[in-house]
């Protein structure tokens, strides 16, 4: 019978993890990345500077009507940008993302996208927090600042175990509003395989820079023809067998999955949230870069 590997040796495989995906992430946000995360994040944070007297030309919105009554002339509030920026990753370690049909899990690539997105928020002098969730908060890392700070973040994401399987997407969105008390930019990082959560994700809207990064495997909308298949719900653990050669099958199941998908796409646009769509079965280079261009055309209208 096999022997567990030791302390040390998981230790040491943990390391490699950790600078194989230092690494890599570490490249893309060098090469390609942080010029565009700085364009489309930095600066959208404003805070108070003072009160001045109102000149022509300046927008009406920011008179300040109380020093105006009291003075008897127009003043505006003046703002200036935040120097940096809370970047905060709330990552989704539900069961769901043990699943992958191509060379990543669902889960590995969230653990990835979420080390780039680290890399950019600290090169541009910003801080990163953490919270991973399942249908409970399971850990949670205040932001920091700084490299080592960024490598806790992913060894956190490589080696952790979660207590539990199940999704709860609103109680870790209501967490977080408890707990931040400064507007954020807040990258929600999971598959979405989960329901009632849409009041929650709205109110962070409300509060926060909220990205939704939905990250999807194809097999969750389309089914081969294979013959008979078990199918198990990984949270749940509910299985059913499905004849795969059959068309109506498969039909059936892929209008399940787009259906799914298409409500969610809805949802977002509703709350006017900027989200980012990643898979499995694709370099997600191309869609990051899509999603920055998307962010910045929006933001200049």
């Amino acid at each position: 019978m096999p022997t567990k590997p030791d302390t040390a040796e998981k230790t040491r495989e943990l390391l490699k993890k950790v600078r194989r995906i230092q690494v890599r992430a570490d490249k893309l946000v060098n090469d390609v990345i942080v010029g565009e995360y700085r364009s489309v994040f930095k600066g959208r944070g404003m805070e108070f500077d003072e009160v001045r007297e109102y000149i022509p030309g300046d927008d009406i919105r920011a008179i300040d009507w109380n020093v105006t009554a009291r003075t008897g002339w127009a003043h505006v509030k003046r703002y200036v940008e935040e120097r940096e920026m809370t970047a905060v990753l709330l990552v989704d370690v539900s069961l769901s993302g043990r699943f992958g049909s191509s060379e990543l899990l669902k889960i590995d690539l969230a653990t990835e996208i979420s080390a780039v997105l680290a890399f950019s928020a600290i090169k541009s002098n910003d801080k990163i927090g953490l919270l991973i969730f399942t249908d409970r908060v399971e850990k949670f890392i205040p932001a920091k600042k700084g490299k080592r700070h960024v490598l806790r973040v992913i060894r956190e994401l490589l080696s952790f175990e979660p207590q539990a399987g199940g999704t709860d997407v609103a109680g870790a969105l209501e967490f977080l509003n408890k707990v931040l008390k400064r507007k954020a930019v807040v990258f929600l990082v999971s598959d979405f395989i989960d329901e009632d959560f849409e009041r929650d994700l709205a109110l962070t809207r409300t509060r926060h820079d909220l990205i939704p990064v939905r990250i999807s495997d194809p097999r969750e909308t389309s089914l081969p023809d294979v013959g008979l298949i078990e199918l198990e719900d990984a949270e749940t653990g509910e299985r059913v067998v499905v004849d795969t050669r059959r068309s109506r099958v498969r039909d059936l199941f892929s209008e399940a999955g787009r259906q799914e998908q298409q409500s969610l796409t809805g949802l977002l646009r509703s709350i006017g949230a900027d989200s980012l769509e990643i898979s499995t079965d694709r370099p997600y280079m191309k869609d990051v870069m899509a999603f920055f261009r998307r962010r910045e055309r929006r933001m200049k209208h």
